[in-house]
């Protein structure tokens, strides 16, 4: 893949004021911004992201589970501007618990294949500290 401009794939189900507080951090910083829409989940992420080599994939039959929660994808990003991205959705108070870097080995997921291995690698760190509190 190909550097390219940043971009977030941003995608939340609940109509809440977060949702403008992040999309506020994002346009400051110069970070455009792809909603993700629930009739999207069975898409590639690559496609979503614009990338190269992919297309809209019509009609797969069986429509994918709805993704519950927030979710970010980050796509051309260096380390020092995703430290940064990261720094102010904290300062705001809008960090989003569920973030992936775009990659060439998950850009052929879907959406929902990406929030699910997401969400398991989350519910094991999660775990990790919750042991090492006690």
């Amino acid at each position: 893949m190909a550097a390219a401009r940043e971009k977030v794939l941003y995608y939340n189900p609940e109509k809440s004021d977060k949702i403008r507080i992040v999309k506020s951090v994002l346009v400051r910083m110069g970070i455009r911004i792809r909603n993700i829409d629930a009739d999207e989940i069975g898409q590639k992420v690559g496609y979503l992201a614009g990338l190269d080599g992919f297309a809209r994939e019509e009609g797969q039959g069986e429509i994918p589970p709805a993704v519950p929660e927030e979710m970010m994808v980050l796509y051309g990003f260096d380390s020092s501007r995703l430290d940064e991205l990261l720094r102010q959705l904290r300062r705001a108070k809008a960090s989003v618990a569920l973030k992936a870097v775009l990659t060439e080995s998950n850009c052929d997921w879907s959406f929902r294949q990406l929030y699910e291995e997401i969400r398991a690698e989350h519910e094991m760190m999660m775990q990790g500290k919750t042991k090492h509190q006690v």
